[in-house]
């Protein structure tokens, strides 16, 4: 086969291979790059203008719109090994996702879970579980999110599995990331057409590099799950 013939198969093999990387991209990452409010345009003004509109006469609660937005785009659901509050691999990688999307909105604050499986005592597991949400918001803080965003953070020990079971169960250790409302309580105006300006701040700001992540410190030896 001629280099003439080679050439254009060569260039559509690389066009092929950076349309499948790119398809791999997380949500989270690629929303970055989307204008503001892009996610309810259904390609006119109407549905934009409808949500604007529910969101100034009250009609639509922004905070919830806003959580829904962040379980769509964002994991918030991290699990741990057992009787352990130590941060793995996969773990902190899912709270990078995390803080990379919470920057995106200076004005929302957040609250961190923790839960443990059933095994051990409540008692025991309610401090596990505290141990566990104060490890995320730790990493979140050191990802460059301001700690007085991260409000309350609260435990609910082995209370609220998603698996009923007495045995070890990595479902039931977790820790789970919420919106909560918006800082200093005020109702947002800034969901509208001006909350460009709030996007282009993020993005200037982004460009400081971020600082260096240590690993977790794994909660100590216990009788918990």
């Amino acid at each position: 086969m001629s280099i003439e013939r080679i050439k254009p198969l060569l260039a559509a093999t690389s066009a092929i291979a950076i349309l499948t990387a790119c398809s791999g991209a997380d949500v989270a990452s690629k929303s970055w790059f989307l204008e503001a409010g892009s996610q309810i345009d259904e390609g006119g003004l109407g549905q934009p203008t409808a949500y604007n509109t529910g969101v100034q006469n009250g009609q639509i609660n922004p905070a919830v719109a806003m959580a829904n937005r962040f379980n769509k785009e964002s994991q918030d659901t991290v699990n741990f090994a057992f009787n352990s509050s130590a941060l793995d691999n996969t773990a902190r990688a899912i709270l990078s996702q995390q803080a990379h999307w919470i920057a995106q909105f200076p004005e929302l604050r957040f609250r961190v879970y923790g839960h443990t499986d059933l095994v051990g005592s409540n008692a025991y597991n309610q401090r596990l579980g505290l141990r566990r949400a104060h490890a995320v918001v730790n990493y979140l803080v050191a990802s460059g999110i301001s700690r007085s965003r991260l409000e309350a953070v609260v435990s609910y020990g082995e209370t609220r599995p998603l698996v009923v079971t007495r045995a070890p169960e990595m479902r039931n250790r977790r820790t789970v990331t919420e919106v909560t409302g918006f800082v200093g309580g005020r109702k947002p105006t800034v969901l509208d057409g001006k909350y460009a300006q709030i996007i282009y701040r993020e993005y200037v700001g982004s460009a400081v590099p971020l600082p260096i992540i240590s690993a977790g410190t794994a909660g100590s030896i216990g009788e918990g799950g």
